[in-house]
């Protein structure tokens, strides 16, 4: 285990991010004491701020974003105590000596978080190594987007490489921070029931959706050079089908299980003209609101998709002939990320000739908005049975939120960061996985480019276009809704 950092140092420390996530997540560590009280945290960021002006504007993101159940102007004047900031415009080199002069000591660790636009990652390394920021006692987090294909990702990531070892790089997806996510790693391995059942002979496919209610909400720019394909599917949805599919690994621990999901990423066969779906937004209602296109909230017409379902293939043994249906799009009927395994039916039903009706197992794994685990499963109707047997599906449902009722809940960001602190890549993911997964993606946008398969409209406030339905439907299969 790596020894934790005194330092930390965050980058784009006045933007979004950092407001809604990073300094509500730090607090919250550092409320619980799970961050070293001597803890020295460095923001930095193009804006001429004073040390004063910087935990100002940290202390309105707090009363902005932190749940009122814990605020405590004590242990918020405490935490600010720790922040300080230095301006830096990361595009030149010459800042970066200032920057290390105001850091002082780092001989105790120092861990970065980078949040920065993909042109500025080269310049930054270069200004890090200069300054002398970027030694063995050094580590990096690397928030997306690294890249908008394999190639410039490759370009970011040998930037990075020149000046940390790939042990001292961590990379970011959000998603790997979530509870239900990790503990999707735990209902598979610490539990004798499904990994028996966890392949080919006991399930018959599997559907992941991650769905939003919400449009551009000022991300114009950057999401219509993007897309969804690239902005969900590449990272957050592949690195949820790689927990699903994944072997089981010798250990937790970052080698073993990052070494396990590269080989399910390895193994994805290429994405079909006719198994795929592309769709954008068109007008509609959503809750209840009328909402415009995508093109008008642009302000211009637009081809990139808004919305995207594959029908997904792991070739290798355990997962041969089993589907793995992905879905996500804006403006969807409700916010939604879960996994749905669908195991397939009882070999002969003894109940048939008496009226019985079964339904195949299916198993719930919701992410968001609630965190729940419920396993689908057949059970007998009360009663005297003179007619015929009555069967009916039942739920039988893990609440997450009522089983730890007395754990606190914590937000992606908080884990992340302390793992970043504390030297553990375990939830980060590594340069072949990314590699892999643009790998993969840029067949996909290849075979759009070859069939000039141009999104297709779909109403706001629906589930998408209709051929989405049709890609299941065709296989027998309808979209858990």
């Amino acid at each position: 285990m790596a020894s934790s950092s005194s330092t930390l140092l965050l980058f784009g420390a006045t933007g979004d991010l950092a407001k809604r996530m990073l300094l509500p997540s730090l607090y919250a560590l550092h409320e619980d004491g799970l961050i070293a009280e001597d803890l020295r945290i460095f923001g930095t960021a193009r804006s001429e701020l004073s040390d004063g002006e910087y935990r100002e504007i940290a202390r309105e993101a707090l009363e902005e974003y932190l749940p009122e159940d814990r605020k405590d102007e004590a242990k918020i004047g405490s935490f600010l105590g720790h922040l300080q900031y230095q301006p830096l415009d990361a595009s030149t080199i010459e800042g970066f000596d200032h920057l290390a002069e105001k850091l002082g000591d780092i001989s105790g660790g120092l861990s970065i978080f980078l949040s920065t636009a993909p042109f500025l990652f080269e310049p930054t390394i270069r200004g890090l190594q200069s300054a002398g920021l970027a030694g063995d006692n050094v580590r990096i987090g690397l928030e997306k987007p690294l890249g908008n294909d394999l190639a410039s990702s490759r370009v970011i990531n040998d930037a990075v490489a020149s000046a940390f070892d790939e042990d001292r790089i961590f990379r970011i997806d959000h998603y790997l921070g979530k509870e239900t996510v990790q503990n999707l790693m735990a209902l598979r391995f610490a539990n004798a029931m499904f990994e028996p059942l966890w392949n080919a002979q006991g399930i018959d496919h599997v559907q992941i959706t991650v769905s939003e209610t919400v449009g551009l909400e000022g991300r114009h720019g950057f999401y219509d050079e993007t897309g969804a394909l690239r902005d969900m599917v590449q990272n957050h949805m592949l690195q949820l089908l790689a927990l699903i599919a994944m072997e089981p690994p010798a250990d937790f621990d970052s080698t073993s299980v990052r070494d396990e999901k590269v080989k399910v990423l390895r193994c994805l066969r290429a994405v079909g003209a006719d198994e795929m779906v592309r769709g954008q937004y068109a007008s509609g209602a959503v809750k209840g609101e009328a909402v415009k296109a995508y093109a008008e909230d642009l302000g211009e017409p637009s081809e990139t998709e808004t919305f995207v379902a594959l029908k997904a293939h792991v070739d290798n043994w355990r997962w041969q002939g089993v589907p793995f249906y992905l879905r996500t799009g804006k403006r969807m009927t409700e916010r939604r990320s879960e996994i749905v395994i669908q195991f397939k039916p009882v070999p002969h039903n003894i109940f048939a000739q008496r009226g019985g009706k079964l339904l195949a197992n299916r198993l719930v794994i919701r992410l968001q908005p609630e965190e729940y685990v419920r396993l689908m499963v057949m059970a007998k109707e009360p009663g005297m049975d003179r007619d015929g047997v009555s069967l009916r599906e039942v739920p039988l449902d893990l609440s997450l939120t009522q089983a730890f009722s007395k754990a606190r809940r914590r937000i992606a960001y908080e884990r992340l960061l302390l793992d970043l602190i504390d030297g553990d890549p375990t939830l980060f993911v590594r340069r072949d996985e990314v590699e892999a997964q643009w790998k993969w993606v840029d067949a996909i946008r290849n075979v759009w480019s070859e069939n000039d398969m141009l999104p297709k409209p779909y109403g706001s406030g629906s589930w998408g276009p209709s051929s989405a339905v049709a890609l299941t439907e065709r296989d027998g299969v309808t979209w858990h809704e």
